[in-house]
């Protein structure tokens, strides 16, 4: 009885003990309920799929969040996975905080994502997302119908002369003091998302994209000057109120159109259900253009486990999750697929014109670390544009200002010609 006892003891000792899975820090700033919830879940889901990795999130307070992560670069503390504005994501790889996914990431997983689903610097990716947002010119089909108005479609956006002559022509009307909602109450980030890609659909930039040091000639060309100058006459001609008292002229029906994001989808549908018309954004002369990409996921150097992190990142990026991400939230998802899951955005659904949107119009905004000196630099011109400010001026001050920026850091890795070189 005893030898059978030890004989049983020791097979038992020599059964292989599990090892506990290895731990990956995620840090993400704080934001709604929703999205928060959907990132827990999506966490959660991928703990319970495998036993090898273990995601452990930290969520940090919105306005200190970019603070701690350079805190933390400092003294090496960084988690493995760090939540980043895609427009910023450049600047992280530049300071040597994130590194490339290419290498990483499924390559097919990687196609199949929208521009808004994709992060790069230099030509290489470093970061992915789950979601976007598109911008949108929203309308009511009574009241366009009833002044006259036609309805713009993909097919046949408004030309830009076209969209000024029938803002013109509402406001004679006197039905609407001010005929478009431009959120003129927005600050920061608002103007190059919103109106960037106006210089974009005109065939212009920010910056030239082909080398990334260049913005004379390009943000003062003269298709940008005329995007200026259209932007100011728009409060000259008081279609659009130089400084709103209020976000609700659109929904208390104060103005006819709202040019906003797709954020308002719900609340618009809610509000105005077939009435509400979703349109795209005036063609400057080469198609509408809409702002890409929302808040990504990277991995930084520092990390110790990047196969784990890339791991958590492949599960992200699944149809699945982009489609439990997007029912979660209500924004756009980032891969056909994964549209294709979702009631709201898949073919046929009532918000598929947002992600029709999103794949057909949608330019990232300039892949270069330089990028936060040029959108303060033009969200200033615009706003010197709308106080009357002619265009040529404020876009001058905004090359010198962000041509300035990007030679003091050496053009942010990329090759900077020097006068009299021969380069």
């Amino acid at each position: 009885m005893r030898r059978g006892l030890l004989v049983a003891l020791l097979a038992a000792t020599a059964l292989p003990v599990l090892a506990a899975p290895v731990q990956i820090k995620l840090w993400r700033h704080d934001t709604g309920d929703a999205e928060m919830a959907s990132g827990r879940a999506a966490v959660e889901r991928f703990n319970r799929s495998q036993q090898k990795w273990q995601v452990v999130v930290e969520a940090i307070p919105q306005g200190s969040y970019t603070e701690s992560i350079t805190a933390a670069s400092l003294v090496g503390q960084l988690p493995c996975i760090i939540a980043m504005d895609q427009p910023t994501v450049p600047n992280f790889a530049w300071a040597g905080h994130v590194r490339a996914l290419d290498a990483l990431l499924p390559a097919d997983a990687v196609a199949g994502l929208l521009e808004g689903g994709r992060g790069t610097y230099k030509g290489q990716l470093y970061s992915v997302g789950q979601f976007d947002v598109a911008l949108a010119l929203f309308s009511r089909r009574s009241q366009l119908d009833a002044l006259g108005v036609r309805i713009a479609t993909m097919e046949q956006p408004y030309t830009a002369a076209e969209f000024h002559d029938v803002l013109a022509k509402v406001k004679k009307s006197g039905r609407y003091r001010f005929p478009l909602d431009l959120n003129g109450r927005f600050k920061g980030e608002w103007y190059s998302y919103a109106f960037s890609p106006w210089l974009q659909s005109a065939g212009t930039d920010l910056i030239d994209r082909d080398g990334y040091v260049r913005v004379d000639g390009v943000l003062n060309s003269d298709a940008a000057v005329a995007v200026g100058r259209y932007y100011g006459r728009l409060f000259k001609d008081k279609l659009v109120e130089r400084i709103p008292a209020d976000d609700k002229a659109f929904e208390q029906g104060r103005s006819l159109f709202h040019y906003t994001g797709s954020w308002k989808a719900r609340e618009y549908s809610a509000q105005y259900g077939d009435d509400l018309v979703v349109m795209p954004p005036p063609d400057f002369g080469h198609g509408p253009k809409i702002g890409a990409a929302s808040w990504q996921w990277g991995i930084t150097r520092s990390c110790r486990q990047p196969e784990g992190a890339a791991a958590f990142l492949a599960h992200l990026i699944s149809p699945a999750e982009i489609a439990a991400a997007s029912r979660d939230t209500g924004l756009v998802p980032v891969s056909a697929e994964g549209a294709a899951l979702t009631d709201h955005y898949r073919p046929g659904g009532d918000w598929r014109i947002y992600f029709e949107f999103a794949k057909r119009y949608a330019v990232s905004r300039p892949a270069s670390p330089a990028y936060p000196a040029m959108s303060s630099a033009f969200e200033k011109a615009m706003a010197d544009i709308r106080s009357g400010k002619d265009a040529t001026e404020a876009f001058d001050e905004a090359v010198e200002a962000m041509e300035h920026n990007i030679s003091r850091n050496n053009g942010y890795g990329f090759a900077v010609r020097k006068t009299g070189s021969g380069s």
